[in-house]
């Protein structure tokens, strides 16, 4: 079966990763490379208040990667992700082949955000919005 590129979104336990960042975070790159993916970005998006207690948690770390796997090998990803204690959740969404080197470019490039109530900059809304419109145009003239 062919690799997909995935994204995924993890909440990191924020007392851990506090303390030690570097193995916290290093622990979802080693899974994915692992199950035989191949990481192509993998960054901290931003610290905040959860808006419910996860395992105990208020507080949760936001790690955003980017990984290329194969699907059958995503499903033994979300299982090692629910048993590793360092991660309260995870969401995994299937990006779209047309707008992987725009959303990769752009993940390498973002800023991290300084403060949990600071908004996103309208240059970073304004590059997947055009990415997406993009898709939709392409897809549209795809069916004509």
């Amino acid at each position: 079966m062919a690799a997909n590129v995935y994204e995924g979104l993890f909440i990191l336990d924020a007392n851990r990763f506090g303390r030690d960042p570097e193995t916290v975070s290093g622990q979802v790159p080693a899974m994915v490379e692992k199950l035989g993916g191949e990481v192509l970005v993998s960054r901290l998006w931003e610290e905040r208040r959860l808006a419910f207690p996860i395992k105990g948690q208020r507080k949760g770390t936001y790690w955003l990667t980017y990984f290329r796997l194969d699907a059958e090998r995503l499903g033994d990803l979300r299982r090692q992700c629910q048993i590793t204690d360092d991660i309260l959740r995870m969401l995994f969404l299937k990006v779209d082949p047309r707008i992987v080197d725009a959303v990769v470019t752009h993940a390498k490039s973002a800023p991290v955000a300084a403060h949990p109530d600071e908004e996103k900059p309208v240059a970073e809304v304004a590059v997947v919005t055009e990415s997406v419109e993009a898709v939709e145009v392409e897809a549209e003239e795809d069916k004509g």
